[in-house]
């Protein structure tokens, strides 16, 4: 079923109005949403690529990858125009951001600035991770390779992760482990301050 031109409108309006939102619940600094509509980089590097995605999936591969060049240029964020991307996303500064070709990244998911979403091959298959739904990946970590980050899972900052992480599971260190609950409760910490 087609959708008129009013509709595409409608829906884009209410993808930026969930993106606004979204900003507003993962960044305390972002009170004012002309401000952010206008200053956050995160947010105009992942409007600018769900139109080189839709290029990208719909043939036009070199206008969508110029597209994406131009906007790396702009706000330091690099997301390739075949990755996809769920709803809600968010990048906290962007600066430095990479998304590979075939990354997919799932709804509710956070990144801060440096992140890496790699691949570790050169063969033309699914080389780049796959992010699932609430994943917070913390600033500086590189994610290589086609590993799984599992359901509402956490990066530690400066992490490489090569290796699948479970659902709702902290993975911190070079290379990253899962960081599972300390042996005496006084040893607990809030799981984000590795993050």
């Amino acid at each position: 079923m087609r959708t008129s031109p009013l509709d595409r409108v409608m829906d884009a309006v209410a993808t930026v109005r969930e993106d606004l939102a979204a900003a507003h619940r993962r960044d305390p600094a972002a009170t004012d949403d002309l401000a952010i509509l206008l200053t956050a980089p995160g947010l105009h590097a992942i409007w600018a690529h769900r139109i080189a995605h839709r290029l990208w999936t719909r043939g036009a591969r070199l206008p969508a990858l110029v597209l994406a060049q131009g906007v790396r240029s702009v706000t330091g964020v690099e997301i390739h125009p075949g990755a996809t991307i769920g709803r809600r996303f968010f990048i906290d500064h962007g600066m430095g951001v990479v998304v590979g070709e075939t990354a997919e990244v799932g709804d509710d998911v956070m990144l801060y600035h440096g992140v890496t979403l790699g691949g570790r091959s050169m063969e033309r298959v699914k080389r780049h991770p796959t992010v699932e739904d609430g994943v917070t990946i913390g600033a500086g970590a590189r994610v290589l390779g086609p590993v799984v980050l599992g359901e509402g899972s956490q990066i530690g900052a400066n992490a490489v992760v090569v290796k699948d992480v479970p659902a709702r599971a902290t993975a911190v260190g070079i290379p990253a482990t899962v960081r599972t609950g300390a042996a005496h409760a006084e040893e607990q910490v809030d799981p984000a301050i590795w993050i």
